[in-house]
């Protein structure tokens, strides 16, 4: 499939999506927003893909929406706005919900619905120089289709600062809130984003799809013996899998599992 607005790049198991458009610093319109979410649709479902990166072109990460799309929407209808930001929640939710892991790897400035695309990543690598803002109520906006997974990323505390003075901030802030988990000199960006979904290959597929699954559904939950008793079946659930009795075979026995070949 040939793409406007993105490159598509698979190397072996590992698949790397790179916003290409550097002229607008990869602000997305909604052309980007329907490539990104089937992209990562079709990623989700290739059984040979075990790991993506999300990655961009030029010298920012993502300065969020376009602003001629924008302009197009200043003259929407409520009804034509619900439609709109429907497929923006499409496309966050396509990169949340990618049953394999999800590296955002944050090469320059990243702003407003950009934060959201990070934030919908399992893991956010960023250069020392990034810089990161939540912009939108300079706009008289709110950032509320990124909410659920920005604020999931830096808390609500964070939140109520960010979102209500669209202050900008530093990558080694955004690394103290929750936002980024590494962050490196541009030199080691590249070296440091590679060596994730070598860490990650190393484990069972099966495994890692699960573990993820987990964090999303327990993070949040109230300690319950619902939530208890569901975290006691998912154990004995992958305990019970051909790739849990493999795992554990391997390691009683010394070798590698046969995920590893």
């Amino acid at each position: 499939m040939t793409y406007q607005t993105l490159e598509l790049h698979v190397d072996d198991v590992v698949a790397t999506v790179w916003l290409n458009r550097p002229d607008v610093r990869n602000a997305f319109n909604e052309t980007t927003i329907a490539e990104v979410t089937a992209v990562f649709q079709a990623l989700d479902a290739d059984p040979l893909i075990r790991a993506v990166v999300l990655a961009a072109r030029g010298p920012a990460f993502c300065a969020g929406a376009d602003l001629n799309w924008m302009q197009k929407m200043a003259g929407y209808s409520h009804a034509e706005n619900l439609a709109d930001a429907a497929g923006l929640a499409a496309m966050l939710r396509a990169i949340h919900d990618c049953a394999k892991p999800v590296v955002a790897r944050v090469q320059g400035d990243c702003y407003a619905g950009g934060m959201g695309l990070a934030a919908a990543c399992d893991i956010v690598v960023a250069i020392d120089t990034a810089n990161f803002c939540l912009s939108e109520v300079k706009l008289g906006l709110i950032p509320a289709t990124i909410s659920p997974y920005v604020i999931r990323a830096i808390g609500a505390q964070a939140a109520r600062r960010y979102f209500l003075t669209a202050e900008r901030f530093a990558a080694a802030e955004a690394q103290r809130i929750g936002m980024v988990h590494e962050v490196v000199t541009a030199d080691r960006l590249d070296e440091t984003v590679a060596g994730l979904p070598k860490a990650l290959l190393a484990a069972s597929p099966h495994a890692v799809t699960q573990a993820k699954r987990l964090v999303r559904d327990v993070a949040g939950q109230p300690m319950t013996d619902a939530l208890v008793a569901e975290t006691v079946a998912r154990i004995a659930d992958i305990r019970a899998s051909e790739q849990g009795q493999e795992g554990v075979r391997a390691f009683l026995e010394k070798r590698k599992p046969s995920w590893l070949g």
